[in-house]
């Protein structure tokens, strides 16, 4: 195993540029690859919108866009269209990171507390030793989405705010120990980038990194996007056998973990860059090859499936803001991002001089795997396969799956305490204020620092309730369990969501209320 790595790592340094020389010309089966998948996705998955770039060889193969970006305005969607990238943008962090360890401003491997004095994370040991590089890796021992509801969805908290809350986050593996995604590291590594270049985060990247590319329509807040741009998708989300608009600012909290609006116009020169070690297309060294062999060197290993060796994949997982695994042979980098209602996917094939980046504006992420493999079909000559067909089927499974799940009925249920006793204000250490309230004759819960996060009590069993949200689409309903004395004094609350599919950014789970 020790000399495959070898040997990936070394066709990847090297980018293949000799791999595919005596392959014939790929790029109009390519094209045409990529256009009829689209197309196809459209339908297949119930998508209104779709844009696809792929380059290969230095060569723009397409950058298009397929359907319409709002089905309210029934506009095209085109090549310049703006979708939320969401956690594509750690790749974008990651490589600002690299600019300022090439500037000497810092190293990989600095303490976060020499440059966040006031960081500080549950475990005294960890907040010591954390690194930069453990935030861009997801290996700090706090577990999968730990935290995120200090930004999901959309909050009012300060980017100061969330980081005094980190305190407070349970730790829930060791340090280094394993990878468990978490984007509030992400959060982290943009401030340093903050602190350490004397500006925000969103200046930096975007003078640092898009103006170089000539990343001219892509911005990171979506509030920052022109007021004028109307070229802008909307999300969709399918509920009971219907696409339901659903407007969202494109993870603005979520910062260097997922706040970029770009286009696969922009997206192209992004991918050149990475293609032609950290070369822009105009010919500038936006960063070095050693730091673009850092950023896609496999930092936190993943566990891997024995059926993934019928794809060639014997070792998978996490270098610096990408996933790496070994794919039929070659080095495979990739990453995705998610909100709701919008999807994004990023697959780099390094010795074959291939990427594709496929935007969307629906949650199907099949469609998405079935355009990047029927891609890697033509670019590395793999099994020949359905893609379309086989990811719309398990699509299809997975959204009658939530049409048909249902709260299983307790047993021999017993009465609530009056509802009066519910009551009152309850206080997270990391997230804040949360107000249950009683109104016509109902339980209400308000998450204060969250819009969306309002809803009613629906009675369960004793002391456990169904948190009912006002906004159905979210998916992400809730028990909630109070805790009572001896007395029968409400004292504390926790939370967990009901159902497995619910996004693992809202993290009940983690919350301890405690009634103030």
């Amino acid at each position: 195993m020790k000399s495959v790595s070898q040997l990936l790592l070394a066709s990847a340094l090297t980018l293949g540029v000799t791999a595919c020389s005596d392959k014939p010309e790929t790029a109009p089966d390519l094209e045409q690859k990529i256009r009829d998948t689209a197309e196809q996705s459209l339908k297949a998955f119930n998508i209104p919108g779709i844009a696809v770039v792929a380059v290969k060889d230095g060569e723009v193969v397409l950058a298009e866009g397929f359907g319409v970006r709002d089905i309210e305005s029934n506009e095209p969607v085109t090549a310049t269209t703006l979708f939320g990238i969401a956690s594509h943008t750690k790749a974008f962090t990651a490589a600002a990171i690299a600019t300022l360890v090439e500037q000497d401003k810092l190293s990989w491997d600095d303490k976060v507390i020499d440059h966040i004095p006031e960081f500080k994370l549950a475990d005294p040991y960890i907040t010591r030793e954390l690194t930069v590089r453990d935030l861009l890796s997801h290996r700090s021992g706090l577990g999968l989405g730990a935290g995120d509801l200090m930004i999901w969805p959309n909050t009012n908290k300060t980017t100061d705010e969330v980081l005094a809350g980190l305190a407070h986050v349970p730790i829930k593996h060791g340090f280094r120990e394993r990878f468990d995604y978490n984007n509030l590291m992400f959060v982290t590594a943009g401030e340093v980038i903050s602190r350490v270049s004397g500006m925000p985060y969103h200046q930096y990247v975007e003078q640092t990194l898009f103006q170089a590319m000539h990343m001219d329509e892509s911005t990171i807040g979506f509030s920052r996007i022109d007021a004028d741009n109307e070229n802008v998708a909307v999300g969709t989300i399918e509920m009971d056998g219907e696409l339901h608009r659903f407007p969202l600012d494109f993870l603005e909290d979520f910062a260097a973990a997922g706040a970029t609006a770009a286009s696969v116009d922009d997206m192209s020169r992004w991918l050149l860059t990475l293609l032609n070690e950290g070369k822009t297309p105009n010919g500038s060294q936006l960063f070095s090859e050693d730091s673009l062999n850092a950023m896609w060197q496999l930092e936190t290993p993943l566990p891997v499936a024995a059926s993934a060796a019928e794809q060639g994949t014997y070792f998978r997982g996490y270098g610096l803001g990408w996933f790496v695994k070994d794919y039929y042979g070659v080095k495979h980098i990739s990453h995705s991002g998610g909100i709701l209602g919008m999807l994004s996917f990023t697959t780099v094939i390094p010795e074959e001089e291939f990427a594709i980046t496929v935007l969307s504006n629906q949650q199907a992420f099949g469609a998405l795997t079935a355009i990047v493999e029927e891609s890697l079909e033509v670019v590395l000559d793999t099994p020949d396969k359905d893609w379309v067909a086989q990811q719309s089927e398990k699509y299809r499974e997975f959204i009658q799956e939530k049409a048909d799940f249902s709260v299983e009925p307790a047993d021999d249920i017993q009465p609530p305490l009056a509802l009066e006793q519910y009551v009152g204000e309850y206080n997270d250490a990391w997230y804040g204020d949360v107000l249950i309230s009683r109104n016509n004759g109902e339980l209400r819960i308000d998450f204060t620092h969250t819009e969306m996060l309002k809803g009613r009590l629906e009675h369960y069993n004793g002391n456990t309730f169904i948190v009912r949200w006002d906004e159905p689409l979210l998916e992400a309903d809730a028990f909630i369990d109070f805790d009572v004395d001896r007395g029968n004094q409400v004292k504390t609350a926790t939370m967990e969501a009901v159902a497995d599919f619910t996004d693992f950014s809202f993290d009940f789970h983690n919350l301890k209320l405690q009634k103030q």
